[in-house]
């Protein structure tokens, strides 16, 4: 017979804190705090976001969480790749190294998903900005910050947006009701839906302009392809690189539609700041040498501007035969020295090192670090988030300087590469062992009855006598 299994309450126990299960993860997560330390992350922020919160306790209320904790978290998603606030909240409940992460206790309940919405609202992007340069400042420290050649590129990260929730700017009416009244108007079967979607594909001028539709839910986002070409709502992140270190020196968040080259000589004077103030020097330091970029960010009137700034550009033209007789002066200039430095040997080798240290970056952050689909809305929360998951990929380059690991997933691979090494030192013992006893002509045997190890590897005789290759294991 059987009994079935109830819940019983259990007596309360106690247990010693260094007794509690060890993991991998304990030791990466204890690096990376330790990193976080010596840079005085937890000082810092809380310093930046001492402004956006109540700091006289005599008014009461109940404390908020620390900014330290929350920061921390989104770290969390970026190095277990979980895109959910939701999924992320519940994994540093479950998880006894993320709790020590985040110095809670066994017994203290970590914060509830629903503070990410309210510490994100409070918070300035300024904060955002100013926690992304603390970072670019501990990779100078380190030696992995110079910022004189810069790469610049773009890709696309999907919104949480759906284009059947597509609404008409004039009418207001949904994508899919506009659609049935065109049917209806030639002559479509309007309660079929496949005859209204059969409609849709092959009705002429079919177009879905960002101009004419807009998601009320998303409005920021952006009719647009995806990677793989599928028409979906999108945005688009740019990362600036550099190429001596592959450190992300500065990211946005464009618009699907927006051109990659627009307000480009801006953009790296920006940069160029925001990297002196990391390196500590005055903002108008000329740092800048060189920026490579792909042929979107091709415009006459932006590199013209960089090249009297002294900035070198390794653009190329991507139209092959154009018309240098119909520009002027400055604008042939301009084209004869783009043309130059992408045909010589140092320009290319730089747009070469711009493939392999650039789409590198968009790798980590968006498909392993959990932000290559948005569960967030609005161009600013998104903005906030994703300069997290760039600080991320930052100390990612920071912990493998240090200590070598740079990922979660790099310390596992790590605890089983050690394994293996053991396992192939205690193989070569043996065999070290073994040697004398065939040198000897000897069994294993002869050095006791308790010696396991040794009598597995025991000697067949053949033919009379002993050989190194008549041995069985």
């Amino acid at each position: 017979m059987f009994r079935k299994k109830t819940p019983e309450d259990a007596p309360p126990f106690w247990i010693a804190t260094s007794d509690l299960p060890v993991t991998p993860a304990n030791g990466f997560y204890q690096r990376l705090d330790t990193v976080l330390a010596e840079c005085q992350f937890g000082d810092e922020v809380r310093r930046l976001a001492a402004p956006f919160y109540e700091m006289d306790r005599s008014k009461g209320g109940q404390p908020g969480i620390d900014p330290e904790v929350y920061f921390k978290m989104l770290m969390v998603g970026f190095f277990e790749n979980l895109a959910s606030e939701r999924a992320i909240a519940a994994r540093c409940a479950d998880s006894l190294s993320i709790r020590a992460f985040l110095h809670y206790g066994v017994g203290e309940s970590t914060p509830h998903h629903s503070s990410f919405t309210v510490i994100r609202q409070r918070l300035p992007v300024g904060v955002y900005d100013a926690v992304f340069t603390l970072i670019l400042t501990a990779l100078r420290a380190n030696k992995l910050l110079t910022g004189k050649r810069l790469a610049i590129d773009t890709s696309v990260m999907e919104a949480n947006a759906s284009l059947r929730s597509l609404k008409h700017r004039l009418t207001g009416e949904y994508y899919r009701q506009y659609v049935k009244r065109l049917a209806k108007e030639a002559g479509v079967d309007t309660s079929d839906p496949k005859a209204v979607s059969a409609f849709d594909r092959k009705r002429p001028g079919r177009k879905t302009s960002n101009t004419e539709w807009q998601n009320p839910h998303d409005p920021d986002a952006k009719v647009g392809p995806d990677k793989k070409g599928v028409t979906r709502m999108i945005y688009k992140p740019e990362h600036v690189v550099d190429l001596d270190t592959g450190a992300i020196v500065d990211v946005a968040l464009n618009f699907g539609d927006e051109r990659d080259a627009a307000g480009l000589a801006v953009r790296v004077l920006e940069i160029e700041a925001r990297v002196n103030e990391a390196v500590g020097e005055p903002a108008d330091v000329a740092r800048v040498e060189t920026v490579v970029g792909d042929t979107a960010y091709f415009d006459l009137a932006e590199l013209g501007t960089l090249h009297e700034e002294r900035v070198r550009t390794a653009i190329a033209d991507p139209v092959r035969n154009r018309r240098v007789d119909k520009l002027t002066e400055a604008e042939r200039r301009t084209v004869r020295r783009a043309t130059q430095t992408t045909r010589s040997a140092s320009g290319q080798a730089l747009m070469r090192r711009r493939g392999e240290l650039l789409e590198r970056t968009f790798v980590h952050v968006l498909d392993y670090g959990g932000a290559r689909r948005t569960p967030l809305r609005g161009q600013e929360n998104i903005l906030k988030r994703y300069l997290v998951q760039a600080v991320c990929g930052n100390l990612s380059l920071l912990l493998r300087r240090v200590v070598g690991i740079g990922t979660l997933k790099q310390s596992w691979a790590a605890s089983a590469s050690a394994l293996a090494a053991l396992a192939a030192l205690i193989g070569a013992i043996r065999v070290m062992l073994h040697r004398p006893f065939q040198r000897w002509g000897l069994t294993p045997a002869a050095a006791g009855p308790n010696d396991d190890t040794i009598r597995a590897c025991a000697p067949i005789p053949v033919a009379g006598r002993i050989t190194r290759s008549s041995t069985v294991c």
